[in-house]
């Protein structure tokens, strides 16, 4: 190769090696400023303590929090100090109403005390999207691990009151849609059974309770103001929170509301626990996730930017659907994607679906054999004489050691 003919190759080699690090740093801008936003570009809460001790003992006066973690989960819920109401507001949060008893048709005492008994929820869909109510006790037929089981409790849950949890995704990646989450929550507890009592999280880098237990709605509304996005994406711990919470709800029909725009990226537990707490509790985990779940994870550039910790960024618009609709199927709930929020239609959309679907549904008690033996055991309900309906319920049952408790009759 002469003199002439080696210049130019090196020169053209030089030119591409050059174009190849411009591309990367601009790729590495443009993963800086993204994850900037995602990690805490934008507004903080002002002024967290730090969470409070066991029992919450060295807690402020009026801060909320929620109760350690039983078992081996440590405690990772912050606390939010009380919102003060800024000069010349008239605008005053009233206290927590009354929490009041209402008759509800409940199994019998010595029903719901025998070791093997299980309850769950059902939802019945016609081929056209609408709910099949009025079905009676005889039209269900339930199997578990394949064995028919007789139907031992029966009630339509028209007038139920629920035990709900709202969580809410503030990450930075929240700020655009915050404000018509806000508007589709407020109309969600419009919707609600004045009766049901809602408990209200935001989380972010960990979760935040913002509101406990309440049947006053207009509380719950109050505290959406205190909705700011920053930081970070703890999924799986808010829902282990959401869970424990829920679980010490005063109705024995529970539920969780979860909209996210993310991927996890900040929890300390993994998926694999959240499913299991969900499988030993039963609650109903209703998700709305917005965003594309399809993009991301197989960008050409992932294994460029993944050892450089820039591959978040190309995440920065998808939402985890597989997990949110996994927790679905486990407790026999829905999972809704929007893509783009826009105006919030859909959104407000999805919550009144969410709300509707809570008073159409039934629930079903039925004794599972050997409850000494334990385990988790795959369970399926069947309507009877009823072609082409879908029915909805858990995947399965916790028995014998480990199972939910009923309260008591």
């Amino acid at each position: 190769m002469n003199r002439a003919a080696f210049l130019g190759k090196a020169k053209v080699t030089v030119d591409r090696m050059l174009a190849s690090c411009l591309m990367a740093a601009l790729l590495l801008a443009v993963g800086y400023v993204t994850c900037w936003a995602q990690q805490g570009g934008y507004q903080n809460y002002p002024n967290l303590p730090p969470p409070a001790g066991q029992g919450g003992t060295n807690a402020p006066p009026g801060t909320l929090e929620i109760p350690t973690r039983q078992g081996n989960y440590p405690p990772s819920t912050a606390v939010i100090p009380p919102q003060s109401p800024q000069r010349g507001s008239t605008d005053v949060i009233p206290p927590q109403a009354p929490q009041g008893t209402s008759e509800l048709q409940i199994p019998a005492h010595e029903l719901r005390r025998q070791p093997g008994y299980a309850q769950v929820t059902v939802t019945v869909m016609n081929q056209d999207g609408g709910y099949v109510t009025g079905l009676q006790k005889q039209d269900f037929t339930v199997y578990e691990d394949g064995i028919q089981r007789p139907v031992e409790f029966f009630r339509r849950d028209l007038n139920v009151p629920v035990s709900i949890g709202i969580l809410v995704d503030t990450s930075g990646s929240m700020e655009p849609k915050l404000a018509q989450a806000r508007l589709a929550i407020s109309q969600f507890l419009r919707d609600l059974n004045p009766q049901d009592d809602v408990f209200l999280f935001a989380f972010s880098n960990r979760p935040f309770l913002l509101q406990p237990f309440t049947t006053d709605h207009a509380l719950v509304m109050a505290r959406l103001s205190l909705l700011h996005a920053f930081g970070r994406t703890a999924l799986y711990d808010v829902i282990l929170d959401g869970l424990l919470m829920v679980e010490r709800g005063r109705h024995e029909k529970k539920a969780l509301l979860v909209i996210t725009d993310g991927m996890d990226n900040a929890s300390m537990y993994s998926l694999s626990q959240v499913v299991s707490q969900a499988r030993r509790l039963g609650v109903l985990i209703y998700s709305i996730g917005i965003g594309n779940p399809n993009i991301g994870g197989s960008s050409p550039w992932a294994s460029f930017l993944g050892p450089l910790g820039f591959v978040g960024a190309l995440d920065y618009d998808r939402v985890d659907a597989a997990t949110l609709e996994t927790l679905s199927r486990e407790t026999g709930a829905r999972t809704f994607i929007i893509r783009a929020v826009g105006d919030g239609a859909q959104l407000r959309l999805a919550t009144q679906t969410i709300s509707t679907e809570l008073r159409q549904q039934y629930t079903i008690g039925f004794l599972s054999p050997d409850p000494e033996r334990g385990g988790y055991r795959r369970l399926r309900v069947e309507v009877n004489d009823r072609p082409g309906v879908r029915v909805r319920v858990r995947e399965g049952v916790t028995v014998g050691a480990g199972a939910p408790t009923y309260p008591p009759s």
